[in-house]
């Protein structure tokens, strides 16, 4: 639970990362200098692109230019608007202090149970920060004497946009600047200190007028002094408290160092990022670059994987507010949405901009992903997800079930029966497939439309059915039934589309939408769907991993666990572990070691990867899917279903399966020797027999067996737990068995895109 990083460390993306949703901080430094970069969740800079170039361009129009193959005339318009400079997220500033004479940085440590960082001073004590998880205030503690000096810094990247410069203000020991945004609004940085016994008391705040009101100074101050007079130690109690009871949700134990960190440390990560009240996670979170340049792609709301892959690790580890953040503001942005869909599709109902900002408007890009509307059925695949896993039936008849409706009858509007009755979109993609070539625009529908729309149209069926509308069901299955099978060769595996298959290197899982996340083509499906999944995972091996990013490696470890497959699922997680991360644990993209894990190795710092991580170790532990998607079922519960040999004992306590059971179990000498389900709601509980033979001792009389399942009648809140006989000997490992700590890189790379 404890992150600990050398010092000295001289860049951003390698700090501590520190936050509460709203504000974010990045904790560095060397020598005698230690900085805090600051970040707010709702800081942007809103205003179109020059010239507005998107403002009435439409999807008929974007049709015409396809069908003259007209690239350069889509990317004058869509990447015209993305390539300047706004619409963007911006960085707040920073505060630097340089300490006291004989003080020097030595080390960091990131304390994950309380969100605490310290910045070692060695024999000198250590400087405490935190960023308080009941207040928008940042509070440090420096230990001896006063800093020798405290600077607080303007973020150098608002230059590049036109902002004017900041307008400094001093008072006693505070400092503040009040900085002009954009579209009237301005953002306040303040700063105060004070002497609290032997330490030096610093609280830091950042305000913004759109939500803080027009004085964002006084707002400022205000939070600022109630944090100096509470102290640091009296706010530090309520903080810990709050990040107490987050801890103690769930949790899980693995026998790796490394895994165990890093899965802790994304954890924080939701509690840190992702607020009830604040914004949810865009591709850097609340920690937005501080090298005087704007982040990486504009730190904006992709939804082609980033935003679908952060929030799938928070399901089965019952953090549900944090989900709902990103819920929620999806849910806030309708209007935004049902504006873009009649304007942009002219169709009614909800449209979600691929790539967005802060507001749900379309920020442009590569127009074959950023304007593909099939990107917000993926969106809605999450909404799906949250019904099932906490059977909430106010959420579902609220906000889930209207949610995806209205994407659906956008999506439903656009579709056009071909020549043999298929329901076709106008215009398709797979996303980054081709990137931003013409070659990108494929014949409709591409697997990846297909899967987005089948898993939207057969979960609104689900929904719909779940909330007594028959008629709506049978109507959205009747939409599903009529887009046509899956594309796949004669060797059974998935294509790109009806007449191209996959032939290189891809970072986008695109074609196994539906074995993973969607769960529409599983290993305990029908032959046909066993052959598909069979067939296509090796050819993906065999086309190497030249293009893939470290997301690709997490993607397919969740992937691999999910059709039980522990020991490749392993090898991908560690590969992504050795490779793909920063010293401080965030996502890099690119390959660090340059050792032949994928032939990019740039850092660009994004999160899904991390996430994905954190999705893949749940699918290792425990899966509760249904094997009849979109049936209307509720699972089997499978303890320990894709766990590596090498994880000889394991343990996790109150993960979460579909239905909203929570689920806790022991594994020692690789065997099950103890589970226990809470049961959430009344009704049938499937429980998987893969004991290997061993005979549970249950809690309870009244068990069935049913096949290869444990069948329970149970009511909401009654335990259901079991022993089993711990194995005398570890069995031998499998001939496949992942057993370096350190993986090694492929022989080939595999073979690149070609255009």
């Amino acid at each position: 639970m404890k992150l600990a990083l050398t010092a000295p460390i001289t860049t951003w993306d390698e700090a501590l990362p520190l936050g509460n949703g709203l504000l974010g901080g990045l904790l560095w430094g060397e020598g005698g200098t230690l900085r805090l970069s600051l970040d707010r969740g709702d800081l942007w800079d809103e205003r179109p692109a020059p010239g507005n170039p998107l403002k009435g361009f439409t999807y008929a129009q974007l049709e015409k230019l396809v069908a003259a193959k007209d690239n350069a005339g889509i990317s004058k318009i869509v990447d015209g608007a993305y390539f300047s400079d706004y619409p963007t997220k911006i960085p707040a500033g920073r505060l630097e202090l340089d300490l006291a004479p004989g003080q020097t940085v030595t080390g960091f440590e990131l304390d994950l149970t309380t969100a605490t960082g310290r910045a070692e001073l060695g024999k000198a004590g250590a400087v405490e920060a935190f960023f308080s998880a009941d207040h928008p205030v940042a509070l440090l503690r420096v230990p001896g004497a006063a800093p020798k000096e405290l600077r607080l810094l303007a973020p150098l990247a608002v230059k590049k946009i036109g902002f004017p410069d900041p307008v400094r203000g001093r008072a006693g020991d505070a400092q503040w600047f009040t900085q002009a945004t954009a579209e009237g609004h301005v953002t306040c940085v303040y700063v105060a200190t004070r002497r609290e016994g032997e330490t030096t008391l610093i609280a830091t705040t950042v305000t913004f007028s759109p939500r803080d009101g027009a004085d964002v100074l006084a707002a400022a101050r205000t939070q600022v002094d109630a944090a100096l007079r509470a102290g640091f130690a009296a706010r530090h109690a309520t903080h810990a408290a709050w990040w107490r009871g987050f801890w103690a949700k769930s949790s899980v134990t693995v026998p790796d160092a490394q895994v165990q960190q890093h899965y802790n440390l994304v954890q924080y990560f939701y509690g840190a990022a992702s607020r009830t009240g604040a914004p949810p996670i865009p591709l850097q979170g609340v920690w937005t670059a501080d090298a005087g340049e704007l982040p990486p792609w504009k730190g904006d709301y992709h939804h082609d994987l980033n935003t679908q892959m952060t929030y799938m690790a928070y399901q089965a580890a019952g953090r549900f507010d944090e989900g709902r953040v990103f819920l929620d503001f999806m849910h806030d942005r309708l209007p935004a949405f049902r504006k873009f869909s009649t304007e942009f599709l002219g169709q009614p109902g909800a449209a979600v901009p691929a790539v967005m900002t802060l507001a749900g408007e379309p920020l442009g890009g590569w127009a074959m992903y950023s304007l593909a509307p099939v990107n917000g059925a993926w969106v809605g695949h999450l909404y799906y997800l949250h019904w099932r896993y906490t059977r909430d039936a106010g959420y579902l008849r609220a906000v889930a079930y209207p949610w995806c409706r209205e994407v659906g009858e956008a999506l439903r509007g656009l579709l056009r029966p071909d020549a043999n009755g298929v329901l076709v979109l106008p215009l398709s993609s797979s996303p980054e497939a081709f990137n931003n070539d013409s070659r990108a625009w494929l014949q409709p529908n591409s697997n990846y439309d297909l899967m987005c729309l089948r898993m939207l149209f057969l979960g609104n069926a689900e929904m719909a059915a779940e909330l007594g509308d028959p008629a709506a069901a049978a109507d959205w299955r009747d939409t599903a039934g009529r887009l046509g099978p899956y594309h796949v060769t004669g060797k059974n595996i998935l294509k790109l589309n009806a007449v191209e298959e996959l032939t290189f290197s891809h970072r986008h899982f695109a074609t196994l939408m539906a074995v993973y996340p969607f769960n529409l083509m599983t290993i305990e499906g029908s032959a046909a769907d066993r052959a598909i999944i069979h067939a296509t995972i090796p050819d993906i091996d065999r086309l190497g991993v030249v293009e893939w990013c470290g997301y690709s490696y997490t993607w397919m470890a969740a992937l691999r666990a999910r059709i039980g497959e522990p020991e490749a699922a392993l090898w991908h997680l560690k590969a992504y572990l050795h490779a793909f991360i920063l010293r401080n644990g965030f996502h890099a993209n690119g390959d660090q070691t340059k050792s032949g894990f994928s032939a990019f190795d740039y850092r660009p710092f994004t999160l899904e990867g991390n996430f994905l991580a954190d999705a893949a170790v749940h699918e290792m532990l425990l899966q509760s899917w249904d094997a009849r998607p979109g049936a209307g079922g509720w699972g089997t519960i499978r303890i320990f279903p894709a766990t590596p040999w090498a994880w000889h004992e394991a343990a996790f306590t109150d993960l979460v399966a579909e239905g909203g059971h929570k689920v806790s179990a022991r594994r020692e000498n690789n065997a099950t020797v103890w589970l226990r389900v809470v049961a959430a709601r009344a009704g049938e509980l499937r429980i998987r027999d893969n004991f290997g033979g061993r005979a549970p001792a249950w809690s309870r009389a009244g068990v069935k067996k049913s096949g290869e399942d444990f069948v329970f009648t149970v009511q909401a809140g009654e335990v259901v737990e079991a022993t089993l006989a711990k194995p005398a000997t570890r069995p031998a490992p499998p001939a496949d068995a992942y057993l370096d700590d350190v993986p090694k890189a492929p022989k080939g790379m595999g073979t690149r895109m070609t255009y």
